[in-house]
């Protein structure tokens, strides 16, 4: 393995298993805890694609007249990567991203993301985060972590980004997590079969093949340069720090939820 990932991934395991043993996963027990859970993570679901296509962006030749971009090897990857997020199977078969199976999966749930929603109509209208945040009344724990995605991405600099992709986003939803889905999907049969299958698909894709050609990606954008590698540590460790920040966020919503409802 190279060095640099190998003193990386020692750095930040401590945060990963804060993450992976969060006690957010063990607090859903039921279909709204779910719904309240969905409702804050899809931010992170498309600010994930968001990433994806600055990468790409990046790393590849995406204007015309097209010229060659980089190295052969990493536009491969990315643009593997690209075609897997962007363009999967749903359980029948048809094509459909990521980002577009948690949508399926929310409103099967019966959970229209409206306030989601809202912000990806003011975004498209205003194309202002801020003020798409503040129309749509996001939760502070999304924005802070969408915000934390955005300043990689208006870098420039693709080591940041393909550090955050991959050390921060790739593999972080934990099997016990999958367990939890897995006991809802039978007491609520019908309702929760398609969150079951993009938590299949997501630890099946990002979480093996995708995350080692990540891997690969980013070591081919480093390569012995050690200040990229020292930038590429600090990003992991910020944004597996927002994303705590984020499950810390859910866990309250869910709470408060509770206490609406027994109210």
């Amino acid at each position: 393995m190279n060095p640099h990932i190998k003193k990386i991934q020692e750095t930040i395991e401590p945060l990963r298993q804060q993450i992976i043993n969060h006690p957010v996963y063990s607090l859903i027990e039921n279909i709204d805890d779910l719904g309240v859970f969905m409702n804050s993570h899809i931010y992170a679901v498309w600010d994930f694609m968001s990433l994806l296509k600055a990468l790409q962006n990046n790393l590849t030749c995406t204007q015309v007249p097209w010229f060659p971009v980089g190295s052969a090897n990493t536009r491969y990857l990315i643009n593997e990567i690209v075609c897997g997020e962007e363009s999967d199977v749903d359980a029948t078969g048809v094509r459909k991203s990521h980002y577009e199976l948690y949508l399926d999966a929310m409103k099967q749930c019966g959970y229209e993301p409206q306030r989601f929603l809202n912000f990806i109509y003011a975004l498209k209208n205003t194309g202002n985060i801020q003020q798409s945040f503040d129309e749509a009344e996001v939760p502070d724990a999304a924005k802070e972590f969408v915000n934390y995605t955005f300043d990689i991405i208006n870098s420039g600099k693709a080591h940041l980004q393909a550090a955050v992709f991959t050390f921060g986003r790739e593999d972080l939803i934990p099997n016990m997590f999958l367990s939890v889905v897995n006991d809802l999907n039978q007491k609520f049969p019908g309702q929760v079969s398609e969150f079951k299958y993009y938590l299949d698909r997501h630890i099946e894709v990002d979480g093996d093949h995708h995350s080692h050609l990540a891997l690969e990606m980013t070591a081919g954008l480093c390569r012995n340069d050690a200040e990229k590698w020292d930038e590429v540590e600090k990003a992991s460790i910020i944004a597996l720090k927002k994303r705590i920040g984020l499950w810390g966020g859910i866990y309250n919503e869910i709470i408060r939820s509770r206490v609406l409802t027994d109210n």
